[in-house]
């Protein structure tokens, strides 16, 4: 239970009048098992019957992937998996039309990675040369397990 002074992401969003929803390709029944592993509570909805992801440049089929017809990025050469990352943002007006008014993609995607932002601040930085990509360091938080015998700085 949270203490009632603390404000979750999703009420200082709603709060704004905006709405976040993350959208994915995997069955609707996966996901959803996914966010109770993870004790998510953002809206989290599957594109898996429709075209969702290819219309905004973030999914790509295996022909466009061979062929190297795809437009990650607006054109961004080089990445070759089927799925990846992107923002969109939507806009209703009060007539119920919906507008497409901004997306990012790849490294403008950064701003939504907090682990990010704390690591550039660090002598080291991200520390990701040498690795077999960029974040092959980051894990799911059920997944990190303590290094032996380490304490951390608060234990006694």
């Amino acid at each position: 239970m949270r203490p009632h002074n603390i404000v979750s992401r999703e009420e200082w969003i709603a709060a704004r009048k905006a709405h976040l929803v993350a959208i994915s390709r995997a069955p609707l029944q996966r996901l959803d098992a996914f966010k109770a592993r993870m004790g998510w509570t953002f809206d989290w909805l599957s594109s898996a019957d429709d075209d969702f992801n290819y219309d905004y440049g973030v999914s790509f089929t295996p022909e466009q992937l061979k062929s190297g017809d795809k437009a990650y990025n607006f054109g961004t050469p080089g990445f070759s998996i089927e799925d990846a990352p992107g923002i969109s943002v939507f806009f209703r007006d009060e007539a119920g039309n919906i507008f497409h008014t901004y997306s990012c993609f790849a490294r403008g995607l950064d701003m939504m990675n907090a682990a990010y932002h704390y690591l550039d601040l660090t002598p080291m930085g991200r520390h990701e040369e040498g690795l077999p990509y960029p974040m092959d360091w980051l894990r799911l938080r059920d997944q990190y397990q303590p290094a032996p015998g380490a304490a951390a700085c608060c234990q006694t």
